[in-house]
C-alpha cells in the first residue's frame, strides 16, 4: 500500500463527529522536514491561512517500514497527533492521553 493510502485511512477512520469539525485545514505528504529531519508530523496554522498539518514519509518509513500494520498503525497516530493540535490540545495533554 502506498503512504498516501495509509494517510488517507488514517483521516477515514476519523469519528464522523471529529471529520465535520475540520474546517478550512489541509493533509500533505512531504518527505521530510527541512528544519527537523527526524519529525513524523507537524501542525501549522497562521493567521490568515488555512491550517496545514504534514505527515512526513521519511522518518516513519525508516522507522517503522519493516512492518507495514506497525507502519500504518504509527502513521494514523502521526495524524491524530496533529489533529488534536488543530483542535487545541497540547503535547503535555496528548502525552496523557498516549499520542505523544
Amino acid at each position: 500500500m502506498r503512504f498516501e493510502e495509509h494517510v488517507r485511512r488514517a483521516l477515514d477512520s476519523l469519528p464522523a463527529d471529529l471529520a465535520r469539525g475540520l474546517e478550512n485545514v489541509a493533509v500533505v505528504v512531504e518527505d521530510e522536514n527541512p528544519d527537523d529531519p527526524d519529525l513524523f508530523g507537524l501542525f501549522e496554522q497562521d493567521e490568515y491561512l488555512p491550517a496545514r498539518i504534514a505527515v512526513y514519509r521519511r522518518p516513519l518509513q525508516e522507522e517503522f517500514g519493516a512492518d507495514p500494520i506497525t507502519l500504518e498503525e504509527e502513521i494514523r497516530v502521526t495524524v491524530l497527533h496533529e489533529l488534536a493540535h488543530y483542535f487545541g490540545l497540547d503535547e503535555d495533554q496528548l502525552d496523557e492521553l498516549g499520542y505523544a
